[in-house]
């Protein structure tokens, strides 16, 4: 799992974002390395998504600004990151590896 840090920076969080693009890369790599087995290795970049790490103890100005950063004007229900890692790890989706699928609300489009 990636998040938006996987593919834009975010000022302030340099450890969080360097280790966020690993995840992209070390996706790619692992595509290249692993494809010839006819195993797929993808990642989600993740927008925010309606948890309790979320939401637990923010103001409503942090929140505010926090789905204001998401185009589409909400944050992600877990059920929503669900039905994208459901669909990558079935065969709808047999032709797709090494990527990094935004289900961020519109967040990278930034």
């Amino acid at each position: 799992m990636g998040s938006g840090a996987s593919v834009v920076g975010v000022a302030g969080f340099a450890g969080y974002t360097a280790a966020k693009h690993g995840v992209v890369g070390l996706t790619r790599t692992a595509a290249l390395d692993y494809g010839p087995d006819g195993i797929r290795v993808n990642a989600i970049v993740a927008g925010l998504v309606k948890t309790p790490l979320i939401a637990g103890g923010r103001s409503p100005e942090v929140m505010a600004a926090r789905v204001a950063a998401h185009p589409i004007g909400r944050i992600a229900e877990p059920e929503e990151m669900a039905d994208a890692v459901g669909w990558l790890c079935s065969e709808r989706s047999s032709f797709v590896t090494g990527t990094a699928l935004p289900v961020d609300g519109g967040y990278t489009a930034r």
